[in-house]
């Protein structure tokens, strides 16, 4: 071919021709270099999609009917245990929390259950009831609940926003003030029996179904809560065994140091042997709890703990539900062992109010 357009001028004319229009024409330039990043930027769509869909064996299909979701990592408690830390002070503006909770509901969500940090924190409570309220109103999710430590609810909180919230849960480690001081659970020397005592009275005159949470520790598990829980009258009573998560309240990053709170698995049973007549108890060991439940950080990011730590997927504002609740890490099949579904909604609990 080379020797062809050689010996023929008008194949050489030409041939001269086209290279110089190619050489010496910007547009022609300018439409490639467009061209080419296009066909990169459309490679690089393709690569993050099959990413965020997950490894091959992991992309099985996750409904996430009951998600928790720790809005903010900012606490006015000091537990000691604490495995939701205060690593950063971020906060979702309300709009796009709600545009995630959204995109929650219409891949399948049920429940949704608000934590923290100290979820009564922000916006001295306002931006929880917000949220709240636009589960329960305009999202018409079945159950809507809140884990609190208790010490920032105002009764006028419930005025407003009671209507709309299925299960308001306290966390509650034990009936001793002191030891509650050791825990952590509690603020300067206020009482924080106190305010369970009055969160409970609340709960019944403003028809929100009232749990307890309380994790297992060195320091309380000795302890018997039997007469104290009964007497509350919890709908349930949520037992944890003091767990240890890499990065939260163990390891060189921790903001905790829990290690010294650990029990062993014959000391939780042992605590739980104790109150084996009370009717609400609800146990949760380590192997129940680290995997069996979906929860999203403050960047609507779903986290990861089969590790020891946490690891974040990408937020579903980014990527949608479907792509990132694949990195979640979520154990179906404990979660329904463990008895995460269960009758949620306050319209369907026959409670004498």
């Amino acid at each position: 071919r080379f020797f062809h357009l050689l010996l023929n001028p008008r194949l050489r004319r030409a041939r001269a021709l086209s290279m110089s229009w190619l050489v010496f024409s910007p547009a022609l330039l300018l439409r490639l270099l467009c061209s080419s990043i296009l066909t990169l930027l459309s490679r690089l769509r393709s690569y993050w999609t099959a990413a965020a869909a997950g490894p091959p064996g992991q992309r099985s299909e996750v409904t996430p009917t009951s998600v928790n979701y720790h809005f903010t990592r900012q606490c006015n408690y000091k537990c000691g245990f604490c495995f939701h830390t205060a690593k950063t002070s971020f906060v979702l503006p309300v709009e796009e929390a709600k545009r995630g909770l959204r995109l929650l509901r219409e891949a399948g969500m049920e429940k949704i259950n608000f934590s923290g940090g100290e979820p009564f924190l922000q916006d001295r409570g306002a931006f929880l009831g917000s949220l709240v309220q636009f589960c329960k109103q305009d999202l018409h999710l079945p159950s809507v609940s809140i884990v609190s430590n208790g010490s920032l609810i105002r009764e006028s909180w419930f005025q407003k926003y009671g209507e709309f919230l299925d299960i308001l849960a306290v966390s509650c480690d034990s009936f001793d003030e002191d030891t509650n001081q050791l825990i952590g659970r509690a603020q300067g020397r206020k009482s924080h029996l106190q305010n369970l005592y009055r969160i409970r009275s609340w709960c019944q005159q403003y028809r929100v179904a009232f749990k307890i949470n309380s994790v297992v520790n060195a320091f309380n598990v000795d302890e018997d809560m039997s007469e104290h829980i009964v007497q509350l009258d919890p709908v349930r009573w949520k037992v944890f065994q003091c767990l240890l998560i890499d990065g939260e309240n163990a390891g060189q990053s921790a903001l905790r140091e829990a290690r010294r709170f650990v029990v062993s698995d014959r000391q939780f049973e042992d605590f739980l042997d104790r109150h084996s007549g009370v009717a609400c108890l609800v146990p949760e060991s380590n192997e129940k709890m680290r995997n069996s439940y979906l929860i999203l950080d403050e960047y609507m990011r779903f986290l990861d703990c089969r590790g020891g730590g946490k690891q974040p997927s990408r937020s579903i504002l980014d990527v949608g539900v479907k792509a990132a609740i694949c990195f979640s890490g979520f154990d179906e099949k404990m979660f329904l062992r463990r008895g995460g579904k269960y009758v949620w909604s306050k319209a369907d609990m026959k409670l004498d109010w």
